[in-house]
């Protein structure tokens, strides 16, 4: 039995309309790392944010080390031991990681005292970085161990990570752990949060499920599956995405030599992409985040407009039309960001429904909007794709993550498009959540659209792909059946190695 680090009695914190965390009460010893699992909605974040002092709740109590522990806001935390890596990265661009470090450092030290700890601390953990290199000239990888070490700088009893895997390859989340097992094997506890439930199963030893708010069950990871800590998530038996097979038809997606300039300095130019796609058929695209991702769906959305030719859909030539136009020909598109760039977070979901759906969905007349008809195409979103909240008047802020994700993808399948262009579909989404969206893309392929998606989750582009190809520095690699591909030769596809694997096939 480990000693106990921190203790949790009680924890209660309600919103209008929905009580977050309801009588939380569970333990986490030194050493120890211990997984918070639970569906989008379920608490976790308000849970952690209350153990970080960045939330205050209403009843119950903490103790830390045996001693009450109540703080006022996360620089409390922080004095106490408690460190956090956000899911969302707080570093700026143009700044060095030196500078980033030092931003987050209550005293920090002088820069090249600070430069050298980076290094010392850095290779310790098998993290190098350079402390003088410009953070937006890192890969995802890198910018996730900025993070990491300006908090291993404050020698954390306790080391909060909220999914800190989501931006790396296999072979990164491989060091990643094994830095977390250094911690753990030196005292350090990790609270981690993470709805990939099979690295839950190879990293922690023990596990809390928050489902509602409450606690509804503990696991040792280790001799639970995948599937039986998510049935005990969701509380009911959890489905498997089914597949159609049949044979893809006609290309409705045809991009040609599509190449563009970086957006600006810290983006990624597009090289030279071509690659058709079919009716009734999901391309995976993979990639680690920062290889022109997101330049790639801004050229297919319209947000980027592109040279004659390079993008085609239906054989009519589109790379000149404008986002709406392209909506009104059948091609709709879901970025990564859903928070600002996806949905406007201040608006309701109402007017996010309108956003995008006012030309497919007929929500205008006369050039004025027709309020009714949006409620209803919202309503009928949050209903298919049951998004947690009291109504479609809540502003898209009140929604969790993946509540909000999942009203962003139902809002673009449900307006039946012939192109589905989507960006990290299941980011931060709970495993039934993510089931239900996959589902929702094998569907709208098997009624005939052509679906593209792009992901950094490995396991979800073979789950549902028909074809897998992978976006490394702005260039696409040739694409190749999903069916058959290893994990090994997935990574070394990310990591550039097109020729080389087409050449392995080959021999």
């Amino acid at each position: 039995m480990r000693e106990t680090l921190l203790e949790l009695d009680g924890l209660t914190k309600a919103y209008p309309g929905v009580v977050a965390n309801s009588d939380v009460s569970f333990q986490i010893g030194k050493g120890e790392v211990h997984a918070l699992l639970g569906e989008n909605g379920a608490g976790k974040s308000t849970l952690v944010k209350t153990i970080y002092g960045l939330v205050k709740p209403d009843s119950g109590t903490m103790t830390l080390e045996g001693k009450p522990f109540a703080p006022a806001e996360p620089r409390s935390a922080r004095a106490s031991g408690i460190a956090m890596v956000f899911q969302h990265f707080s570093l700026f661009d143009a700044l060095d990681v030196a500078e980033n470090i030092a931003l987050g450092m209550e005293n920090p030290p002088a820069m090249g005292d600070l430069a050298d700890r980076i290094r010392e601390v850095s290779e310790t953990y098998g993290l190098p970085l350079d402390p003088a290199r410009i953070v937006g000239d890192l890969s995802a990888g890198e910018r996730q161990r900025v993070e990491i070490i300006r908090c291993l700088l404050q020698d954390p009893k306790l080391l909060i990570m909220d999914e800190p895997t989501s931006v790396l390859t296999p072979q990164e989340v491989e060091i990643l752990f094994e830095t977390l097992r250094l911690l753990s094997s030196e005292g350090t506890a990790i609270l981690y949060i993470s709805h990939k439930l099979e690295e839950i199963r190879a990293l922690c030893e023990s596990a809390t499920i928050l489902r509602l708010g409450k606690v509804v069950g503990t696991c040792d990871p280790r001799e639970t599956s995948a599937r039986e800590m998510a049935e005990m998530m969701v509380g009911s038996t959890l489905h498997t995405p089914e597949r159609e097979a049949k044979d893809p038809g006609e290309v409705v997606l045809s991009i040609k030599s599509l190449s563009a300039p970086a957006p600006h300095r810290f983006g990624t130019a597009l090289k030279d992409i071509s690659i058709d796609v079919r009716a009734g058929e999901v391309l995976g695209i993979g990639g680690v985040a920062g290889n022109g991702q997101d330049e790639l769906v801004a050229a297919l959305s319209g947000e980027m407009r592109t040279g004659a030719g390079m993008v085609s859909l239906d054989g009519q030539s589109i790379g000149h039309l404008m986002p709406n136009a392209r909506r009104a020909l059948g091609l709709c598109a879901a970025p990564e960001e859903r928070n600002g760039h996806a949905a406007a977070p201040d608006m309701s979901l109402t007017e996010n429904a309108t956003l995008t759906g006012t030309v497919r969905m007929g929500l205008t007349k006369n050039g004025f909007v027709q309020w009714h008809k949006a409620r209803s195409f919202a309503e009928d979103v949050i209903k298919a794709f049951d998004v947690r909240t009291p109504g479609p008047e809540n502003a898209a802020r009140s929604l969790s993550g993946g509540n909000l994700q999942k009203f962003v993808i139902g809002r673009e399948i449900m307006q039946k498009p012939r192109v589905f262009v989507v960006n990290q579909p299941t980011w931060g989404v709970d495993a039934s959540a993510a089931a239900a969206i996959r589902q929702a893309l094998l569907d709208l392929a098997a009624d005939g659209a052509a679906v593209v998606v792009i992901s950094q989750d490995l396991d979800e582009l073979m789950e549902i792909s028909d074809r897998f190809a992978a976006l490394n520095g702005g260039a696409l690699s040739a694409p190749r059946p999903a069916q058959g591909l290893t994990v090994e030769e997935i990574g070394l596809m990310l990591g550039g190695a097109h020729d080389m694997e087409v050449a392995h096939v080959e021999a």
